[in-house]
């Protein structure tokens, strides 16, 4: 089968060499396999005749039988368009060309009954189709109807005539020849506990469905065995690093009791004691540990990984702690260093403006084993830097940190790996996470702490400058600082610079008694970090910036985030960035400005802000909205690698495909039994594919 399916696409009757060429570039399309797997996104209902009589307003297509009684050229040059009248028992209906003119004056012939399909507008109280789809009456389309597949096309494709109907053409082409090569891949016990079609019904189904019953039949099947693969595929890494890691016995919690006891500074939250209930399990069982900790912005992860922290360095290890930037890093140190100081644990920072006479310090503290927790950017990679016995390894934000920088975290110890406790921010939708990060274990915290007032949000338009400016003034007058926050749209860095001076301009303007800071991504870091450094030592009262200042940066006085143009964010930036203010014991506020002109997406957005605080229901609202791809930005996208699965949609299949993995693994992890030979022939057909093992290949 692997054979056929292999076969290059140009050796399908009606493609060939230049059509192949176009497909490979537009649609990633080489092999029968690929195009066999390219699903329309949608479908055309031609199951229903409508009577000219029964179209209304609400219809987005209609199908219609009847006769050209009229037709005519209306206008000249540029404006001329073909108009014919159409008629059936119960009325009339205009059709109109404004391209492909003559085609349509040759071929529409009166007298001829026709099938008519397309998008009905209303004129007064007639409707006109422009540019429908027409054909002569035949006992094939007309004796019973179908469901007409849409594929997604680019603009190219369509320039050199390949829509729809020609991808349709192909596809049935194909099947012709493949029907009898597709092989199952589930179990047959599988396909009967889910009610579930065959493979070889399901791609008949998916692309030209005889029903809408078998059409959802199709995609329900198609969609289960992706994620059933994909969650299969995560599992099983999981399982073989578990099987294969052993890791660091960490089960003296003296250190962690006296901390609880004695200079624990406020009670932690249900949600935190869930969690490092959850990592102590870990870090004790004598596997080593990988977990994502969520949780969102003022949550409390800090003081769970500190506590964590203890449990390493009680166990006779050292901790290390991983940040992207230089002032993320000198936060967390500050942060941790109060309560590292009153437990008497050495702990040191390390970045790359660290002295060279303090980096031989730490480098000799560290590899002494004196040096309990050492906190740093990237420096912490650098050859030099060796531990006596790393024990466990945090990495803050871990999106902005790739898999060959972590791996290097991981060979700092010589042996036994060291724990991993991986933390965000931001919030990933359940599905998303099972997704992308189905390997690692999930641990969340979705509490504030006690006292936390949240956030309001505000919606104003751009009318409303005046008011808004006051209620800055305000704000400030009381000793509160501002963020005023501008957006960044990659294509052009200029013109966003332009837009963020005019804006400091205007802003000066309008506070000329202020000291104002400005923070740009085109600055030089140092530059940078000197404007944020004077913001937070309240030098300056108002912050003018980028994105830039979106991640982790903590300035408890700053208490209202002005968001410019926030129709131009997405959800999950627009909640990372309110989430700069409300870190003190202060009302915070966040202002979303925006024009009057609202999409409806962004409307969603704005309202949702205004609606709630909750970064989990935000994020779940973002990847109904964006999709997953864009949700993680791009370098992850491409981690999905999704056929027809969505992940805003189809969670409950995910659930009971990721289910089904972890049951089929608990009973058979090495898939040894006869009744899971299907599954195993399909993983090792497919492995080379790495992400997907659901392809046909």
């Amino acid at each position: 089968m692997s054979g056929f399916f292999d076969t290059p696409v140009e050796f399908l009757k009606g493609v060939g060499p230049q059509r192949s060429a176009l497909l490979n570039k537009e649609l990633n399309i080489f092999t029968f396999g690929d195009l066999i797997q390219y699903y329309p996104f949608r479908y055309e209902d031609r199951t229903k005749f409508y009577t000219i009589q029964e179209i209304n307003d609400e219809m987005p297509h209609v199908q219609v039988k009847g006769m050209i009684i009229k037709k005519e050229l209306i206008g000249a040059g540029a404006r001329k368009r073909l108009a014919a009248i159409f008629k059936d028992a119960t009325g009339e209906m205009e059709l109109v060309w404004f391209q492909g003119i003559k085609w349509a004056q040759e071929k529409l012939q009166p007298g001829v009954e026709y099938v008519v399909f397309g998008r009905p507008n209303r004129f007064g109280k007639k409707f006109s189709i422009a540019h429908p789809e027409i054909e002569p009456v035949t006992t094939a389309n007309t004796s019973h109807g179908y469901l007409q597949p849409v594929y997604p096309l680019t603009e190219k494709l369509k320039s050199r005539y390949i829509d729809s109907k020609a991808i349709s053409k192909l596809l049935r082409e194909l099947l012709v020849l493949a029907k009898d090569k597709i092989r199952e891949t589930l179990p047959v016990s599988m396909i009967n506990q889910f009610r579930m079609i065959g493979k070889q019904q399901a791609l008949i189904n998916i692309h030209f469905p005889q029903s809408h019953d078998l059409m959802a039949a199709a995609q329900h099947r198609l969609k289960f065995e992706e994620l059933f693969y994909i969650q299969l595929r995560l599992l099983k890494m999981k399982l073989i690093r578990q099987d294969s890691f052993r890791g660091q016995v960490f089960n003296d919690a003296a250190l962690l009791t006296k901390f609880y006891n004695e200079f624990l500074p406020f009670p932690l939250t249900d949600a935190q004691k869930k969690v490092i209930k959850e990592i102590y399990a870990d870090l004790k069982s004598g596997k080593q540990m990988n977990r994502l900790l969520q949780g969102d912005v003022g949550s409390g992860k800090t003081i769970v990984a500190f506590v964590c922290a203890l449990i390493s360095i009680g166990g006779g290890a050292q901790c290390a702690l991983m940040a992207p930037t230089e002032i993320l890093a000198q936060q967390h140190f500050n942060n941790l260093s109060k309560y590292a100081s009153l437990m008497k644990i050495p702990i040191a920072l390390l970045t790359g403006s660290t002295k060279k006479s303090e980096r031989k310090q730490i480098h000799e503290a560290l590899q002494s084993g004196v040096l309990k927790i050492l906190i740093g950017t990237h420096a912490l990679l650098e050859e030099e830097v060796k531990f006596q016995n790393l024990g466990l390894a945090i990495i803050d934000e871990q999106h902005r940190f790739g898999v060959a920088q972590r791996s290097k975290l991981w060979n700092k110890n010589a042996g036994l790996y060291p724990h991993v406790l991986v933390m965000t921010a931001t919030p990933i939708p359940r599905t998303l996470a099972m997704t992308l990060y189905g390997d690692l274990d999930i641990s969340v915290i979705d509490q504030l702490p006690a006292g936390r007032k949240p956030i309001k949000t505000i919606h104003k338009y751009d009318s409303h400058r005046l008011q808004v400016n006051q209620f800055l003034k305000e704000q400030i007058a009381t000793g509160r600082q501002v963020y005023i926050v501008y957006p960044l749209i990659e294509e052009s860095e200029k013109l966003d610079l332009k837009h963020l001076m005019d804006g400091y301009e205007s802003i000066s303007r309008a506070f000329p008694d202020e000291a104002i800071s400005i923070v740009h991504g085109q600055m030089k870091p140092d530059a940078k970090d000197y404007e944020m450094k004077r913001f937070l030592k309240r030098e300056t009262s108002i912050m003018v910036a980028t994105t830039v200042i979106e991640v982790g940066v903590d300035v408890p006085n700053a208490s209202v985030m002005v968001i410019e143009n926030a129709e131009r964010f997405g959800l999950s930036q627009l909640h990372q960035l309110r989430g700069r203010v409300g870190r003190g014991a202060e009302q915070s506020f966040c202002i979303l400005m925006t024009s009057f002109k609202l999409s409806a997406d962004s409307k969603i957005r704005i309202d949702t802000m205004v609606r709630t605080n909750n970064g989990f229901e935000i994020s779940e609202t973002d990847l109904k909205l964006r999709g997953p791809g864009d949700l993680m930005g791009t370098q992850q996208s491409g981690a999905l690698d999704l056929m027809i699965a969505d992940l805003g949609k189809d969670g409950k299949i995910l659930q009971a495909a990721r289910e089904t993995a972890i049951r089929l693994l608990e009973d058979d992890p090495e898939l040894k039994k006869p009744e899971n030979t299907v599954i195993l022939n399909q993983v090792e057909r497919t492995k080379k594919s790495a992400v997907n093992w659901s392809k046909i290949s």
